[in-house]
């Protein structure tokens, strides 16, 4: 809600150590413009690069902008810098576009006087440098060779909100719009107009890494504000950020920028992200469907679907590049266990595959453990398994409360034993995200399904074609009549 984003907003940012400490910059003269625009070269992508103004055709011309190529457009976000310089993510995203595109225009915006102000004045000017865009690409496209479905505006934290302006003003309909962590304190909840939307661009994308709620606001919005959502961790967490909290706030608003970086550079190991209505339900390995356009490429590799609008897509990441990790929905079938009570075990699993062996993978446990039912899991890995062949299944031991165990103390007089803790589980089916190929796995003994504590379960696999026999439960039938002709010739 905007007035309670309002009143929690100092508090968030002084607490987060990223508060106004600097004070607000004097108000440029007519020399010197609020926006400028400076065209990269691929040689000096740190340097401040090539001026290019409204109406100066001879400087596009000494800048050597092709008007018929792709023109990126970087925007940076509000900043408490000093100096008047960059932050050192913005040459790392030029550098590696012009590596992945080696023909474009990489245009940097450069609106430092106007975002170095209270966060409440840089919001507000968010619209001014939205629409400085907007005339600039207007001037361009009175070339005709020049065309707005070739432009992509990249915007980072409030720079995502200008694009989405550039794009709301501009005459006609800029091709993309990439939002890297929206910022969320005073567009969180707003109209539309007033903030970054599908309406802006033919396909806009976003990245949402720090989503996580304090003091009633975030700093990353959390709404979708684009055709396609993506939110890396459910975006709320981000692997390898939190040693203080000034570096948890940079690292994971900042997360979404690299994540970017990531898919231009690493173009063998691109990661996928997966369709679901909450972060609750990927987390139980419910959402790894490619169907029906449920996956989709992140960062520079996602691309529109049709009749897509704010779809909400989940992936897990590594700490650091490349980003790309392998995910894996685990079906677990128990079909009996006792002496569990209201404790939830703790289990893992280990991967064997033609390509290597995995760590051992926690199964988190969301929901208690269902008997005679299937029960879902997510895991992932760091390196590609190739085809699975085994899983060992490790009951770790079980997770318990402080009350939990309080009342097995109280309650421990009043029972004659405890029960022995054991599960019984014939097979588990496995679905790979990145491939979508599917696995059966069935106990390795038949006869063996039962696992207690500390002990661990060893399962073999059939790869799932369609219509397949289930291998599992026609290795049980074999069992079982096998022993019913056993008990038959005994009772001859």
């Amino acid at each position: 809600h905007p007035s309670r984003a309002m009143r929690g907003l100092p508090l968030l940012l002084c607490a987060a150590v990223i508060c106004c400490t600097a004070a607000s910059q004097p108000a440029p003269t007519a020399a010197q413009p609020r926006v400028k625009f400076s065209l990269r070269s691929a040689s000096h992508a740190e340097e401040e690069g090539c001026a290019i103004a409204v109406g100066q055709s001879k400087c596009l011309e000494d800048c050597r902008f092709n008007v018929t190529a792709k023109t990126f457009f970087i925007i940076h976000g509000w900043t408490v810098s000093t100096d008047g310089m960059f932050e050192t993510w913005l040459g790392s995203l030029v550098s590696a576009l012009q590596k992945r595109e080696k023909d474009a225009n990489v245009v940097v915006v450069d609106w430092l006087s106007l975002a170095h102000q209270l966060y409440t004045d840089a919001v507000n000017n968010t619209q001014i440098v939205g629409k400085s865009i907007a005339r600039l690409l207007d001037w361009l496209q009175e070339n005709p060779l020049f065309q707005l479905e070739d432009v992509h505006l990249i915007g980072y934290s409030l720079g995502a909100h200008v694009a989405g302006f550039a794009g709301n003003h501009v005459h006609g309909r800029i091709g993309r719009i990439t939002g890297l962590d929206p910022a969320g304190p005073m567009f969180e909840g707003v109209d539309p107009s007033k903030r970054l939307s599908p309406d802006d661009a033919n396909f806009v994308d976003v990245l949402h890494t720090y989503t996580r709620e304090t003091l009633g606001v975030s700093i990353g919005i959390q709404m979708p504000v684009g055709h396609v959502d993506i939110y890396p961790n459910g975006g709320d967490f981000q692997p390898g950020c939190g040693l203080s909290i000034a570096h948890l706030v940079k690292c994971e608003h900042e997360r979404s920028v690299h994540l970017f970086v990531d898919s231009l550079v690493n173009q063998d190991k691109q990661s996928f992200a997966f369709q679901c209505t909450d972060s609750s339900r990927f987390k139980k390995g419910i959402c790894l469907s490619c169907r029906k356009n449920r996956c989709n490429g992140i960062g520079y590799n996602a691309r529109k679907t049709r009749n897509k609008r704010n779809s909400k897509m989940y992936l897990k990441t590594r700490a650091d590049m490349p980003f790309k990790v392998y995910h894996y929905q685990m079906k677990m079938h128990v079909f009996s266990y006792q002496g569990l009570g209201e404790a939830d075990p703790t289990f893992s699993v280990t991967l064997y595959g033609t390509n290597g062996d995995s760590e051992p993978l926690s199964l988190e446990m969301l929901d208690q453990i269902g008997l005679n039912a299937t029960n879902t899991f997510l895991v992932y890995t760091e390196k590609d398994m190739g085809e699975l062949l085994k899983i060992k299944l490790t009951w770790e031991g079980t997770s318990q409360s402080w009350y939990d165990l309080w009342k097995e103390l109280k309650s421990y007089w009043y029972r004659p034993a405890k029960l022995s803790q054991e599960l019984h589980v014939r097979r588990i089916r496995v679905k790979s995200g990145e491939t979508q190929q599917r696995f059966a796995f069935c106990v390795e003994d038949a006869q063996l399904t039962r696992i207690t504590p500390g002990k661990e379960l060893w399962f073999k696999s059939y790869l799932m074609h369609v219509a397949v026999l289930d291998e599992c439960s026609q290795s049980f039938r074999v069992f079982w009549f096998r022993f019913l002709e056993l008990l038959h010739s005994k009772e001859r």
